[in-house]
């Protein structure tokens, strides 16, 4: 990809203020591998890419079980699964760093937080993963710590007033409480899928961390940080999105404004 090209396409963010703090399927732009080398998200830009590992993965899977046919999306054992949401995160991080991808070095935090090894590859980069069935959200930025998180958009909790009563905080739970049946599991989903992307970003782990902090639970209005305990509530940032209808997903960051450009990942293009 010519370099003014590369960058016209480093140009273009959704600003989640703007825009009711989603970021839509039609957002998604597709890029195929392979990835040329990437430029860094600027200040206050994240990167969010989206993978389909069924989709990606077919010649993956086929080296991975010697086997031809791959047309199964349930046939990926976890251990294959696993494997693939590692090679394609380092396939990744490396077109970021120019670098092959067996090259990237990734470490954890003592709260388990994974991170891009500081003594090979400094601090310039860091990331979030989440995964769901077999579908993969990766968040990038390169000024501050990135959460991201990504659910069935369909997904229903047993009991969910009981768990927003044990673990959110009084006012989300207050809010949920005050909902009909027909609200609370959309309210609920994307409540936890916010919070979930906080506690990512914040890099202290979830245990303890959920109910110190409360969220927008309101579907009609945009998705933000309402209050946090010890901290400014208004140095956060969260965007809601919609990678396709079957998934929601969350992005959150500890700076008071957030553009996110987002990219759905592709096979290789045939030839």
């Amino acid at each position: 990809m010519p370099l003014d090209e590369l960058f016209q396409w480093n140009r273009v963010f959704v600003d989640t203020k703007h825009n009711n703090g989603w970021v839509k399927p039609s957002d998604f732009s597709d890029r195929s591998i392979p990835l040329r080398q990437l430029l860094l998200p600027g200040p206050a830009q994240v990167h969010v890419w989206y993978l389909d590992l069924a989709l990606l993965g077919q010649s993956l899977h086929s080296a991975l079980s010697g086997s031809t046919d791959s047309s199964s999306e349930n046939s990926w054992s976890v251990v294959q699964l696993r494997f693939a949401r590692r090679f394609y995160l380092k396939l990744l991080l490396g077109a970021y760093l120019g670098i092959p991808g067996k090259s990237v070095e990734i470490n954890r935090s003592n709260r388990g937080k994974p991170g891009l090894d500081q003594s090979k590859h400094g601090e310039e980069l860091q990331f979030s993963m989440a995964k769901s069935e077999n579908r993969l959200l990766i968040g990038l930025s390169s000024s501050c710590l990135v959460g991201v998180d990504l659910e069935p958009a369909h997904r229903r909790a047993h009991n969910a007033l009981g768990v927003a009563s044990r673990y959110f905080s009084p006012t989300e739970a207050r809010a949920l409480k005050r909902l009909g049946p027909e609200n609370i599991h959309e309210a609920f989903l994307r409540t936890w899928a916010c919070k979930e992307a906080v506690v990512k970003a914040s890099g202290e782990g979830i245990a303890n961390q959920f109910s110190r902090f409360s969220v927008e639970t309101d579907v009609r209005r945009p998705p933000s940080v309402l209050e946090f305990e010890n901290e400014d509530a208004a140095k956060w940032s969260l965007a809601l999105l919609q990678p396709e209808e079957e998934f929601l997903g969350a992005v959150a960051v500890h700076q008071d404004h957030m553009e996110v450009q987002a990219f759905r990942m592709l096979p290789m293009e045939a030839a």
